[in-house]
């Protein structure tokens, strides 16, 4: 089982050749690939904020992860909120901090280009 953050989710989803082949192995070797909701946010603002143009309109983006095989879009469930607010990490972005906190709550990777959650959270895939 691995975690993907936004960025891992929208390249592996709209243009695979930005992932490492650390990160391909990984997702090919994935039983489960586990996104938190709080990525649709994620992406629907910068699509707002027209910081990012998907080849898809955004509600249909949204729709076609849940028909890849092995992927779960979960809900921010309270126990994740719990761990988000337990890091000890200064980090105030709130995207990051819960992507990182489904990671440590399933105690499984994280695939990311972040570099500064890949500081935090060792269990990182780049």
């Amino acid at each position: 089982m691995i975690v993907h953050d936004t960025s891992a989710l929208l390249f592996w989803t709209v243009d695979p050749a930005q992932l490492s082949s650390k990160a391909k192995q990984a997702i090919e070797e994935a039983v489960r690939i586990l996104v938190s909701s709080i990525s649709v946010w994620e992406i629907a603002l910068k699509v707002k904020r027209q910081k990012l143009v998907l080849p898809l309109p955004l509600a249909v983006y949204v729709e076609r992860p849940g028909h890849l095989e092995r992927l779960e879009i979960l809900p921010v469930a309270g126990r994740t909120w719990l761990k988000n607010q337990d890091l000890p990490w200064e980090h105030r972005y709130p995207a990051d901090r819960t992507v990182v906190a489904l990671a440590s709550r399933f105690a499984c990777p994280l695939i990311t280009s972040d570099r500064v959650i890949a500081h935090y959270f060792q269990e990182t895939i780049r």
